[in-house]
C-alpha cells in the first residue's frame, strides 16, 4: 500500500465544513462519511476528514482548539496552474471561506494565496514551476 496523508479537522458545521472543502477541490467519500463525520479526497493519496466536535473527541481527550484564534498548523495543497490559485480561492470564498489571511506570495517560479475554513483553519494553494528562473 502506498503512503497516504489523512488529515483529521474538528469542524463545528459539519453542511458548511463539507461544501467549502468540496469547492477547495475535494471528492466527498461516501464509504466514510456520515452524520457525524464526511471524508474528502483530493488526490488518491490526500484526504481530509471532517469530523463533528463529538465525533472528534472520541480520539483524543485534549481539549479542541479554536483555529480562529491560534494557529497550530498550515497546510498547502499544489495545484496545476497559476490561474489556478485564484480559482480555487475564488470557489472556496463562494463556498464560505475567507481569502487572503495571510499575504499572498509571488516569486516568479511560485506564487500562493491562503483560505480559511469556517472553522479558522489556513489552507495554502500553491502553484510552483521549478524550472523557471527565480
Amino acid at each position: 500500500m502506498s503512503k497516504m496523508i489523512l488529515v483529521n479537522l474538528p469542524v463545528r458545521d459539519l453542511a458548511a465544513s463539507t461544501a467549502f472543502y468540496v469547492a477547495l477541490g475535494g471528492a466527498v467519500n461516501p464509504q466514510f462519511s456520515g452524520a457525524n463525520s464526511t471524508s474528502l479526497m483530493f488526490t488518491d493519496a490526500i484526504g481530509v476528514m471532517l469530523l463533528t466536535h463529538d465525533r472528534y473527541r472520541e480520539f483524543t481527550s485534549r481539549e479542541i482548539g479554536d483555529a480562529r484564534r491560534h494557529s497550530q498548523a498550515m497546510f498547502a495543497l499544489t495545484v496545476d496552474d497559476r490561474d489556478a490559485v485564484d480559482a480555487t480561492l475564488a470557489r472556496a470564498v463562494a463556498a464560505g471561506g475567507r481569502a487572503d489571511p495571510n499575504p499572498a506570495q509571488d516569486l516568479g517560479f511560485m506564487y500562493n494565496r491562503h483560505i480559511e475554513d469556517p472553522d479558522g483553519y489556513v489552507w495554502e494553494m500553491v502553484w510552483m514551476n521549478p524550472s523557471t528562473n527565480a
